[in-house]
């Protein structure tokens, strides 16, 4: 998968999404002042960076070694490890709060990723994710795009969470207890076509593999469905993940 990035790049493409999206997250997973929290999958750093501004402790780990050198310079304070969910190297029990916000559907195996989420959280904290739902989400503008032109175009609506009630199966086959799994809604305000659409050709996830994998003509084509569906000036996307929590 595309994530091997500059967090520049990555942060034009997704963290115009994932930085509203974190205040929204944390509220849901119920963060405060006196959590000590732990950012699963933290990219460049968008949750570490508001679970901060709440006054709360927190360590961070990510695949990406790019990411990990982004985070780490952007938050010398923090202990920031590579390394994925599903072997987390933490011990049992050190969180109150353990957090993976746009991370599951990426894991390799989601049940254990969770799992041993909820090993490093204390008895009686939270485990917490977020997914962006398939149909609403932040990249949905641009499937729709894709799908006038390829109707059977595989999107990244049937990635792990992408649809209600998924993130409650998984949380609970990996032993969460009193799952409540909502909707979270963010809107981004986007300044014009452009600024929207140039992340897009960055190559990072499964939306910039697809448009990597065009030629030029195609491209273009795509280029000029999404625009004609969107507008050149400025518009709202109003980008939708499930959220879930479970207690340990």
């Amino acid at each position: 998968m595309g994530f091997a990035v500059p967090p520049e790049a990555y942060g034009r493409f997704m963290g115009r999404y994932a930085d509203p999206l974190a205040e929204v997250f944390t509220a849901f997973a119920g963060v405060g002042a006196d959590s000590d929290v732990l950012d699963v999958g933290c990219g460049p750093g968008a949750l570490t960076s508001h679970v901060l501004t709440l006054g709360a402790a927190v360590s961070a780990i990510d695949p990406s070694p790019p990411f990990v050198d982004a985070c780490r310079e952007r938050f010398p304070d923090v202990d920031v490890r590579r390394g994925t969910a599903e072997q987390l190297p933490y011990d049992t029990g050190e969180f109150t709060h353990v957090l993976a916000q746009l991370v599951v559907h990426f894991m390799t195996d989601p049940v254990r990723g969770l799992a041993q989420m909820a090993r490093v959280t204390r008895p009686g904290g939270t485990v917490a994710a977020c997914v962006w739902d398939g149909p609403t989400g932040a990249l949905a503008p641009f499937w729709d795009a894709v799908h006038v032109l390829e109707p059977d175009a595989r999107d990244e609506a049937l990635l792990s969470g992408a649809h209600r009630g998924h993130l409650t199966e998984l949380f609970a086959m990996a032993g969460l207890r009193s799952v409540v799994e909502e909707p979270i809604t963010v809107d981004v305000v986007h300044p014009s076509f452009e600024e929207w659409w140039e992340p897009y050709t960055f190559g990072i996830g499964p939306a910039g593999e697809y448009e990597q994998s065009l030629d030029a003509t195609d491209r273009s084509e795509l280029e000029a469905v999404a625009r004609k569906r969107l507008g050149d000036g400025r518009f709202i996307v109003s980008a939708t993940a499930w959220a879930a929590r479970g207690t340990v």
